[in-house]
């Protein structure tokens, strides 16, 4: 992981290696996958049978949001650094597109109940993203994930001797 500099103009500068978003969102679909038989059971319970449809598939687009969100990040910093800021910008805006047409593509069939998916949507946005904080390292030694913490495979657990 390194970031090439360009003196000229630092927007030009991209990242290389590794990207610590791309292993952050890859736990946070770990943590979705097992999540998702209890929000399907609770949906079951509250809404009946339309109603797990309906978590079932807020889910699945949450988890889609979650990694289209990780890979234009991912791919646009290996371009430059204001190649990242559009993509980041301009995949939100695509990124709430798709959430928008997947939503009204479904809204009128009969499996769907509109306030599951809904809350769902919601919910699971804001839960996924309050219980990755816990796992998230704030230091440039170690971006993305604490070292030895999360579910991802490729974290390992390391000593710091003083």
């Amino acid at each position: 992981m390194s970031v090439e500099v360009n003196e000229a103009n630092p927007l030009l500068s991209r990242f290389e290696g590794p990207s610590p978003v791309m292993q952050v969102v890859v736990d946070m679909l770990k943590r979705a996958a097992l999540l998702a038989p209890v929000s399907i059971l609770i949906g079951t319970l509250i809404w009946g049978t339309d109603g797990a449809a309906s978590v079932a598939f807020a889910m699945g687009l949450v988890m889609l949001n979650m990694f289209l969100s990780a890979w234009i990040i991912q791919v646009t910093a290996r371009i430059s650094f204001a190649a990242l800021a559009g993509g980041a910008m301009f995949g939100f805006l695509i990124r709430l597109g798709i959430i928008t047409v997947a939503v009204l593509a479904v809204r009128n069939a009969t499996w769907i109940d509109l306030v599951a998916l809904g809350v769902t949507i919601i919910i699971t946005h804001l839960g996924l993203l309050f219980w990755e904080l816990r796992y998230i390292s704030a230091s440039l030694a170690y971006p993305g994930l604490k070292p030895g913490v999360g579910i991802a495979a490729n974290s390992k657990k390391e000593s710091v001797s003083s």
